[in-house]
């Protein structure tokens, strides 16, 4: 298999990223320039996420809801920040049923314009708030460059948009999804992120504030994971959403949106992965189990297959998601590489020794070789499993959260941030100004990803121009 051999990560991370979606199945290039074809496995793990994302938003009071993927032209120029910061990225239908239609439409970068519209329809009184609104689906931008989940031209998200009697109820919204994201990601993925907001450069276009969770990767870059924004009225106004609230008075909404894209499946590859392939974790995972039996002949085939089969089934039973790998035109080191490569959390081996044993062997798939290998009895084994996946979940956050913090420092001066921004992030006093974050962007291709909630305290200099500064903001290379 040495041509199946994936690139180091510490040689091309970016090979190795690249190599390593295609060779586990997740996704292949379409061929429509920058569009995916997301294959079975990495739509495995997509619905795991999506289930575990829909259970916290239909907790919190959230329904689901279908928009159209077309949108009229007109819509975007209503919104004036807008229309200008997606312009370059939109597909627009000119011709339909062989004519040219009389306006054009665009095939949605997203669905604030023409959510804003039925909410200006569906939206008469206070009675009618809040409308918490959620779309799973697909939206279609014209990048430039892409990168199968990471920026693909067509992606694959859910899109809440939500509409509120006040300001204060807006931004409480906001920040409850933030909450939500931050939760999905620590809890079912794995990921530690940090929890922000984004400075005026960054902001979402037509935002009030704007949001977002970063991710660390493993080489050192980070990656936004999910948004969350605050319009105010910026949507509400040029859509007309008002209301007449208790006094009978006419009032416009505040609105809220927010997304989490197909975009996180990347962010578990370079969080979680090794030389070998994927590492999934658990919660997430299409196959959070292999068993694979090992025999030399029909006898002990026999043997090893009847308490295979039962196993495999009390598993099933209590709810493992398992696969029972019976494949004998292979070897079995050929399947520990293949489910290696696939990132299953748990491998169980099971041959004629085992069987005189009473006993199994159980790989993890986070510690490879011998460390990571033990032996339990048959006796409660989903039990012993179920801990194990656990176990496994929990130690891959603990990596991934030490990675982090081992990588984040908190530069002296402006030179000194330089040199950490080359391979790694820097946590900084800043005075807030455009001016220097486009300084720091133009002398090392790093960008603020986000200033965390909770202030520091007391006050310093910006690392940039020694001006006196109240936040501290997170710098780093980014995808």
């Amino acid at each position: 298999m040495a041509e199946d051999k994936l690139p180091a990560r510490s040689e091309n991370f970016s090979e190795w990223y690249n190599q390593l979606v295609q060779k586990a199945e997740l996704a292949d290039y379409a061929p429509v320039r920058g569009c995916m074809v997301v294959r079975p496995y990495g739509w495995g793990i997509w619905e795991n996420m999506t289930a575990a994302l829909d259970r916290r938003f239909k907790e919190t009071g959230h329904v689901n809801a279908a928009f159209p993927t077309l949108i009229p032209m007109s819509f975007f120029e209503k919104e004036k920040e807008h229309v200008e910061g997606f312009a370059p990225e939109l597909a627009v239908v000119t011709h339909g049923g062989g004519e040219k239609l009389e306006e054009p439409l665009v095939v949605r970068p997203t669905s604030e314009t023409i959510i804003g519209y039925m909410y200006s329809r569906w939206i008469k009184s206070w009675r009618d708030l809040p409308m918490l609104i959620n779309q799973w689906g697909s939206v279609l931008r014209w990048e430039l460059r892409t990168r199968l989940f990471l920026r693909t031209a067509e992606f694959y998200w859910q899109e809440g948009h939500t509409a509120h009697s006040s300001s204060e109820e807006a931004l409480e919204e906001m920040y409850r999804i933030l909450d939500i994201y931050a939760d999905f990601a620590i809890n079912e993925v794995g990921i530690p992120v940090i929890k922000g907001r984004k400075s005026e450069t960054e902001k979402f276009a037509g935002a009030v504030m704007s949001t977002s969770i970063e991710g660390m990767m493993q080489d050192k870059r980070a990656l936004q994971c999910a948004t969350s924004h605050y319009f105010g009225q910026n949507f509400a106004k040029p859509f007309n959403i008002q209301y007449l609230d208790r006094t009978n008075t006419l009032q416009f909404c505040e609105t809220t949106s927010w997304g989490l894209s197909s975009r996180m499946i990347g962010a578990l590859v370079m969080v979680h992965g090794d030389d070998q392939g994927l590492v999934i974790p658990p919660r997430v995972a299409p196959t959070q189990v292999v068993l694979i039996p090992i025999f030399k002949n029909d006898a002990e085939k026999l043997a090893v297959m009847e308490i295979a089969v039962r196993l495999f089934k009390e598993l099933k039973d209590a709810g493992i998601r398992i696969k029972l790998d019976d494949r004998e035109e292979v070897t079995p080191g050929f399947k520990y590489n293949d489910w290696e490569m696939r990132g299953v959390p748990l491998r169980i081996e099971i041959g004629p020794r085992d069987l005189e044993k009473q006993s199994v062997a159980l790989a993890r798939r986070d510690m490879p070789g011998r460390e990571g290998k033990t032996f339990v009895p048959q006796a409660g084994l989903p039990a012993a499993v179920s801990a194990m996946l656990t176990e496994i979940q929990a130690s891959l956050l603990r990596k991934a959260t030490a990675f982090r913090d081992a990588n984040i420092h908190e530069p002296r001066d402006y030179d000194e941030l330089k040199k950490i921004v080359e391979d790694g992030w820097a946590y900084a006093w800043w005075c807030g100004s455009k001016e220097c974050e486009a300084k720091v962007k133009e002398d090392t291709r790093a960008t603020t990803r986000n200033i965390p909630l909770e202030p520091p305290g007391g006050g310093g200099r910006c690392i940039v121009c020694g001006n006196p500064a109240d936040k501290k903001v997170y710098f780093a290379r980014a995808y």
